[in-house]
């Protein structure tokens, strides 16, 4: 065992007691994945199957630490200009995954509701399908929220509520003038009720939200909290410490 591994539990206890505030729903950028496979000589592929990887342990952390809304920025809108194949395989993995929730035990366990955001319609049948067989399964589960966001875009969300709001008003005859913040949010992720958010955190050495959830996020004045180590990398240490940057900013609130 090296000196790392003997000091970390001591820093992890550490900064465990500087939180006293522990945020409710935190939205993370998973970035860094091709750069780590790159840096190591992996394929780009080897790359994204370590950040699914490390998204697993990460979620087992949210679990013990007391989180209870997860929000993951998966997919962007703008990744689908990426390779064919690198594309196709990311899909492939989700797809995994969203099946894969039909019969992973921590799911029951924890009783966690998974949830997607973004534009299904900009997704392949058969992962679509995977989402909301995985939305169905969990949709009475209260205990733990996972949000994946695909086929995401931070200006496409705000677009997408509009236009249900539109489609209700020449339904039903909405006055316009009712329009308000309360009814935007009821609109916002086909109204999945997700929270706002408290702190967003970006791994990869990238400092910028890239637009990431603006109205949950940028319009509550959520806590950001950036770090270098590409998301294969991230510790449950960068994760504490982000909750620190949340935390000291709680306490300067109630000052």
């Amino acid at each position: 065992m090296n000196l790392r591994n003997l000091i970390e539990p001591f820093y992890e206890g550490h900064l465990k007691r500087q939180c006293r505030h522990i945020p409710n729903h935190i939205a993370i950028i998973m970035d860094g994945n091709r750069r780590y496979a790159k840096m190591l000589g992996l394929d780009t592929a080897d790359g994204h199957r370590a950040g699914a990887d490390k998204t697993e342990q990460v979620l087992d952390w949210a679990q013990e630490l007391g989180i209870r809304h997860i929000t993951l920025y998966s997919f962007s809108t703008e990744n689908f200009s990426r390779k064919d194949d690198e594309v196709g395989y990311l899909f492939s993995v989700f797809k995994e995954k969203f099946i894969g929730v039909l019969t992973d035990e921590r799911v029951n366990r924890y009783r966690i509701r998974v949830q997607m955001v973004g534009d299904p319609s900009m997704l392949p049948e058969d992962l679509r399908q995977a989402v909301c067989d995985a939305e169905e399964a969990t949709k009475d589960h209260t205990g733990f929220h996972l949000n994946i966001a695909l086929a995401y875009g931070g200006r496409n969300e705000i677009v997408l509520a509009a236009r249900q709001i539109l489609e209700e008003v020449q339904k039903t005859g909405t006055d316009p003038e009712k329009i308000d913040v309360r009814m935007v949010e009821e609109h916002l992720h086909q109204g999945k009720g997700i929270p706002p958010v408290d702190l967003i955190i970006r791994p990869g050495n990238e400092c910028r939200t890239s637009n990431f959830l603006p109205w949950l996020a940028n319009g509550h004045e959520s806590a950001v909290y950036f770090c270098a180590p590409y998301w294969p990398l991230f510790r449950k240490i960068d994760l504490l410490r982000a909750i620190r940057t949340y935390d000291q900013r709680m306490a300067t609130k109630t000052v």
